[in-house]
Parts: structure tokens; C-alpha cells; sequence
């Protein structure tokens, strides 16, 4: 692919990525030029296949099918890219050679959502989520190129899973409304009393809270699980990859602040708020390149106790 080419599709990715992952943006700014274009394209990629089904209003589902599977055959290389993000993300995984099974298990999540409204448990939502979130920690994984992917990999997919539950979480009334979709296991909510239909109505009571909070402390333990693998990064990776969980588990203290009323309230992080996270991360990093002990000093995840939360009957095991 010609530069002057390659460097307008990468400037489109950074566009869709600006736009729509404000909250990770930030913390891309600081990877290093080989890793932070590649993360654009990346990114860019995702929002395609997912606005495919979350801006398809008046789409019918086997046009939406349609063009996901057409979006796999592309980003698989079996079939010629169809704009810029598709051309650029395919030299992006022949690069770095992103697994084809990443990409299939993504595109096969996206392909659930179609349709797919309720989670029962949390090991159905885990499942969909090892294709919407934790094969996306895994492709940045191999971007980065780590001297021992194998060590890294468990520890990417376990914060790719705390990023998308935090997500869930923040967003209960948002995917109410404009998607009929409620992510929180029905498990968890029948353990509180709590019905669909509850939810639907905006609701908000102590079982609700007691539900959101169950999720909030699944998601604080994946927070830790994979902030402990943020050694296993190049050394010019950990500090960016750190503040995306710091500013992802930032919106733990907005949800807390509004007592777990996530059905009526949208918490958001502002800029200065945002900009005070990138402060004082990068002030403790120059004291300590730890990444545990600058996460427990600056994120909203309470500190570490060793709590490992129920995840399909069980204690959270260690990966």
C-alpha cells in the first residue's frame, strides 16, 4: 500500500476513533507511533462492525447479517477491502499477524446482537463478551508485541472483559432505550427480585442496587486480574494501557457517587476530570512503574483485599 495512502487511512481511523472512544483516546495519545496507528485502525474497525447493528434502524436483520459476514470475509483477507478502514486493518493484521480466530469470535458477537436481547448468566454474557471485548484486548496484544505473548494474553482478555462490563454497567438506561438490550445477567437481577420489566421502567430501588453493585465488583476483580498483567507490555506500552483502566474504572466513583442509580442517570467522565486522571497517573509513574501500585493509588477500585468474586458459582480463579 503506497504511504501517502496508508497515511490518509489512518488518519480516517483516527477520526472514527476521536469521535466515538473518547474515553480511550485519551490513553492512546500516549502509545508509541508503531502501536498508536495501528490502535487507530483497530478501533476504527470495531465501530464499523458494531455501528452495523447498533445504527441499523430500519435494517432489516439479514442486511445486517449480510453485511457483517461481508465485513469477516474482508478483515480475513478473503475478499478486496471496501474503503479505507477495511484496507488499512487488512495490512494492519498481516502486519502484525492478528489471529483469524480474534476476528472470527468478534464478528461472531457482533452477529448475536442482532437479535439477541438478554444474557441469562454471567457465563453467557462472558462468552458473547470473549468475542465483543476480550479478542479486542487480544488484537491490541499483538500489536504490541510482547516479548511473551502467552503470559500477556490471559491477563488482555481479562481487562478487555472489565472495560466492556464497566460499560454495561454505565450504560443500563442508554441500551434500554435505543437498543432494548439489558446486559446484566438475569441471574444476578433474579438474585435480587429484580424483573425485566423493572428495568424497563427505570425503576430504581435497593434490589436494583444491590444488582449493579454485584456487576461493579465482578467487573473490579477482571480490573485486577488484568492490571497484573500490564508488566508482561513492553515498557512503553504499561503506562498507557494503565491510565485506559484507570479512566475506565473511573466511572465506578460516578456510579457509586449516584448511589448505583445507573436507570436513571448516564455517568459520564468530563475533560477535566479525564485530564486529572492523566496528571496523577503519570505523576506515580514517575515514582513507581508498578502498574498495581499506581492503579491502587489512583483508581476508584477499592483496594486490593483479594476480592475475587462469584463467576459461574465459583471464586474468580486466578488465570
Amino acid at each position: 500500500m503506497p504511504e501517502m495512502v496508508e497515511r490518509d487511512h489512518i488518519e480516517q481511523s483516527k477520526a472514527i476513533h476521536r469521535r466515538t472512544g473518547r474515553t480511550f483516546y485519551y490513553a492512546t495519545r500516549l502509545l508509541p507511533g508503531r502501536v498508536r496507528e495501528a490502535t487507530y485502525v483497530l478501533y476504527a474497525f470495531f465501530r464499523v462492525a458494531d455501528e452495523v447493528v447498533d445504527d441499523a434502524d430500519g435494517v432489516p436483520p439479514g442486511e445486517q447479517r449480510q453485511r457483517l459476514e461481508s465485513l469477516r470475509e474482508q478483515a480475513l483477507g478473503r475478499a478486496d477491502p471496501d474503503g479505507p478502514v477495511l484496507e488499512a486493518f487488512q495490512s494492519i493484521k498481516e502486519r502484525h499477524d492478528i489471529a483469524d480466530e480474534d476476528i472470527e469470535v468478534f464478528i461472531d458477537a457482533m452477529l448475536t446482537d442482532i437479535e439477541k436481547r438478554r444474557y441469562g448468566t454471567y457465563a453467557e454474557l462472558e462468552s458473547y463478551m470473549n468475542g465483543s471485548a476480550a479478542a479486542v484486548g487480544r488484537m491490541m496484544t499483538a500489536v504490541m508485541d510482547p516479548e511473551d505473548p502467552e503470559a500477556a494474553l490471559s491477563h488482555a482478555t481479562a481487562l478487555g472483559e472489565a472495560f466492556q462490563l464497566t460499560n454495561f454497567v454505565r450504560d443500563v438506561r442508554e441500551d434500554v432505550i435505543e437498543r432494548d438490550r439489558i446486559y446484566l445477567p438475569q441471574s444476578t437481577l433474579e438474585a435480587e427480585g429484580v424483573s425485566d420489566e423493572r428495568i424497563e421502567r427505570f425503576e430504581m430501588d435497593e434490589n436494583v442496587a444491590h444488582a449493579v453493585k454485584t456487576e461493579l465488583t465482578r467487573a473490579e476483580s477482571l480490573y485486577r486480574e488484568g492490571v497484573a498483567g500490564i508488566k508482561y507490555l513492553p515498557r512503553d506500552c504499561q503506562l498507557p494501557v494503565l491510565l485506559a483502566a484507570v479512566l475506565y474504572a473511573e466511572h465506578h466513583r460516578l456510579i457509586r457517587n449516584c448511589e448505583y442509580d445507573v436507570l436513571n442517570n448516564e455517568p459520564e467522565l468530563g475533560t477535566a476530570r479525564k485530564l486529572w486522571l492523566v496528571v496523577r497517573v503519570r505523576w506515580h509513574w514517575q515514582w513507581t512503574t508498578d502498574p498495581e501500585a499506581v492503579f491502587d493509588r489512583v483508581s476508584a477500585v477499592p483496594d486490593r483485599t483479594d476480592r475475587r468474586t462469584e463467576r459461574h458459582g465459583e471464586r474468580l480463579p486466578t488465570r
